[in-house]
């Protein structure tokens, strides 16, 4: 088995960034979902209320994040200096967290209310916040930026084969968002995975990653699907005590680096 594909995504619900490699700290991927956008009322906000949020790509230039908002044009985001500007510190929500975040600078965020229709900010998690994984998952005292839990996401090419094979319309990869896709293994093998090397990376699979409506949002339209496809299909034989499952969310044991065409070795796993 190898690593088949890696992507970031700079702003938690926006397009992602296909990547050759991508280093790693203790936030995971390096500049993964460390910006977000909340609303008026501080609350994080995705695809599943505006999948024409999936429009808006993202790029590193200079490791600074850019935007580039359909009609709007390109925006490079910049947190407001906490040390200059009053205020700048705000506490917002991601699912259950209040986390520490500084405001965006307000032009991209303009911008991206015009675009969606509502009012809404970009914010940055800073180095100095602290948002811990699952402690019902993970002992350690680990964190995580605005991923939805965890630091990686991985995924399988053969059990994204097996689900097309259902599909009357296959999709593609990205609407699951997965950081890592592994090629190489039977279709659903991930289930059972619970410790791998990646290259020289030691990652631990603690959570089978349970599957929400943007995975029927077209990331080339920006639009749910009429029939919740894949979701639907997912539901009918997919579904367990932790939700409809594609994928397996994941933490790593130390920092480094890792590439596309990797060896990913299967250290741990229990017995289907």
């Amino acid at each position: 088995m190898k690593v088949h594909s890696l992507f970031i995504y700079p702003v938690k619900s926006l397009s992602g960034i296909e990547v050759s490699r991508f280093d790693t700290d203790d936030f995971g991927p390096v500049a993964d979902r460390r910006w977000m956008i909340v609303d008026d009322d501080r609350r994080f906000v995705t695809q599943r209320e505006h999948p024409e949020l999936a429009l808006v790509a993202t790029a590193l230039e200079g490791g600074n994040v850019v935007v580039d908002i359909p009609g709007e044009g390109a925006f490079p985001l910049m947190a407001i200096d906490e040390t200059d500007a009053a205020g700048a510190e705000v506490r917002v929500l991601v699912w259950r967290d209040w986390v520490k975040a500084v405001m965006g600078q307000p032009e991209a965020g303009e911008a991206l209310s015009r675009f969606c229709g509502k009012s809404l900010r970009f914010v940055y998690m800073p180095d100095s916040s602290f948002r811990r994984v699952d402690a019902g998952r993970v002992d350690e005292y680990r964190r995580v930026g605005f991923a939805d839990g965890f630091p990686f996401l991985i995924t399988n090419t053969a059990s994204l084969m097996e689900l097309n094979g259902r599909l009357d319309a296959p999709v593609e990869m990205r609407r699951f968002r997965p950081n890592i896709v592994v090629e190489g293994a039977q279709p659903w093998d991930e289930d059972s995975w619970q410790q791998l090397t990646i290259g020289n990376n030691r990652l631990s699979v603690v959570k089978p990653c349970s599957r929400c409506v943007v995975t029927t949002v077209d990331p080339a339209t920006g639009k749910k699907d009429a029939a919740l496809q894949p979701l639907r299909t997912l539901s009918g034989y997919r579904r367990t005590p932790d939700g409809v499952i594609f994928g397996q969310n994941a933490i790593h044991e130390s920092p480094g680096s890792i590439r596309v065409g990797d060896p990913v070795t299967i250290n741990k796993s229990e017995s289907k």
